[in-house]
């Protein structure tokens, strides 16, 4: 004869066992869950953060890319052997101006935080102009103080480009140069012209 005494332990253990998973499933959940928290993030992220070449790089190719594909007038760009921070650039002299039919070259280097800082563009041909010194400096607000993140190299070297056609000679690198071209503008234009000829022609 079985004892009575017996039936609420038999029924206990269906109690015990039917609320186990549910706290198991808790135990899992929130396991689970701190595992998930304390997942690691990708290694690119973590580095994207710390280095600032990354985004530079990201950056540089993009204009590259666009450039390739939609090339600015009389301008040419691209790296220089296999250094993506380091472009050389070749201006053709604006129709109309003292340096038309002259073809100038021109050395970029992007710094390792760009685009937050602007580019380092030099002449490399010599250029009798009086925003742009005998070291290839040249004096442009955009390459100083104006200088902005969503600005673009290409729109830099049309910058630099409309500055053979229209120089600012009341912010001048070359004070004489400046000079003369607000008080003797022939003369200044045909000394250009003869620089012209002399360093960036391609005859």
């Amino acid at each position: 004869m079985a004892d009575p005494n017996t039936i609420p332990s038999v029924s206990k253990p269906t109690d015990s066992t039917a609320s186990s998973p549910a706290s198991s499933t808790t135990s899992v959940s929130a396991s689970e869950t701190r595992a998930s928290s304390s997942t690691p993030q990708p290694k690119t992220r973590s580095l994207n953060k710390r280095s600032g070449l990354n985004p530079a790089i990201k950056r540089i190719q993009k204009e590259l890319a666009d450039i390739n594909l939609d090339p600015p007038g009389n301008i040419t760009a691209g790296p220089k052997d296999d250094n993506l921070f380091e472009w050389t650039s070749t201006i053709l002299g604006p129709e109309g101006s003292p340096y038309e039919n002259g073809i100038f070259f021109l050395d970029i280097k992007f710094p390792s935080d760009y685009p937050f800082k602007c580019p380092k563009i030099t002449f490399r041909t010599k250029i009798y102009h009086c925003n742009i010194n005998s070291e290839g400096q040249i004096c442009l607000d955009i390459l100083k103080n104006q200088w902005s993140p969503a600005l673009t190299i290409s729109k830099v070297l049309l910058s630099i480009c409309s500055l053979l056609t229209d120089p600012n000679p009341h912010d001048p690198y070359v004070a004489s140069i400046a000079q003369q071209l607000l008080s003797k503008k022939e003369e200044h234009d045909k000394t250009a012209r003869e620089w012209t000829k002399r360093y960036a022609s391609s005859e």
